[in-house]
């Protein structure tokens, strides 16, 4: 029997779960511009940031009225290309689809403020748009522009980089608040830190948790783990101290999103076995993630 990972999720339901998780983050994303994020005069930072931005320069300096849509098409077009290249088709078809189905949404939901207290928008709206970039994740897509750069740089070095997309985001930010006063701006930051800390929590694609596993059945146990995990271990053979009976430890890494299917997936084997979970402050060296396409 084969326990490959590519067989427990068949390609149709790979595509569905990505079409779903698109349509309910840019349902998410759009009521959270349309309610906490221009009910506090906000920017949420990245592509979606500079569109809002673009919006208001045209509307308070040239009085012109530019559709959310349009600015945000056009200025994810260059980073899409990018993520075409680099990333990988799929993950870029879908968050294109995310960008296109987030921008429509935004022009047609009306806006209905929930809040006018700064703080308020600033903290529960970072929260909605961490959820939606975290669902978007989970379906292997992203919300366009500087996510794209956060998703390269963590499947290229191996290690969460969104702290790294909080500091672009900062920056732009700052512009925002030269042009349009600093409070607002500081607000933002507050809310695209929060919206950071939300994706940190909810996606795990990048964190490592090792396991120690002390089992009876350990020939099987590692054989089955090799073809159900591709991930490698290390046996180790000892004594237990209780009863001086010799023991099997595996010792393995694996990502912290995958937990849950491996120590299932041990316990299917041996309802018995001990395992040890520790959380992995970084890994160096091989380590096996299933390819995000």
């Amino acid at each position: 029997m084969t326990y490959g990972k590519s067989q427990k999720i068949k390609p149709y339901k790979k595509n569905l779960i990505s079409c779903v998780c698109v349509l309910i983050a840019a349902l998410i994303m759009s009521i959270n511009i349309k309610t906490f994020v221009r009910a506090g005069g906000l920017l949420p930072g990245g592509f979606t940031g500079l569109s809002l931005l673009i919006q208001r320069i045209g509307d308070k300096f040239f009085n012109i009225e530019i559709p959310y849509s349009t600015v945000n098409i056009l200025l994810n077009a260059l980073p899409a290309y990018i993520g075409f290249k680099t990333i990988g088709k799929r993950f870029t078809s879908y968050s294109v689809a995310m960008i296109i189905l987030n921008s429509f949404l935004v022009d047609f939901i009306p806006s209905i403020p929930i809040t006018s207290d700064p703080l308020l928008v600033a903290l529960f709206g970072g929260i909605l748009n961490g959820i939606a970039i975290s669902i978007a994740l989970m379906g292997k897509a992203s919300s366009g522009g500087t996510d794209f750069i956060g998703v390269y740089l963590s499947e290229k070095f191996n290690t969460s980089s969104w702290n790294l997309v909080l500091g672009i985001n900062t920056i732009i930010l700052l512009c925002s608040g030269i042009l349009f006063g600093f409070e607002p701006a500081l607000y933002s930051i507050i809310f695209q830190f929060v919206s950071t800390q939300i994706i940190e929590k909810l996606h795990q694609r990048n964190q490592q948790i090792t396991l120690f596993i002390i089992s009876n059945n350990c020939n099987e146990l590692e054989k089955s783990l090799l073809e159900f995990t591709h991930h490698g271990m290390t046996r180790f053979e000892g004594k237990g101290c209780y009863h001086g009976d010799p023991r099997s430890l595996l010792y393995m890494v694996v990502g912290a999103d995958e937990l849950r299917d491996v120590t299932d997936f041990i316990k299917s084997i041996d309802k018995n076995a001990f395992i040890n979970i520790t959380k992995s402050a970084g890994v160096k060296g091989n380590f096996y993630k299933e390819p995000i396409e």
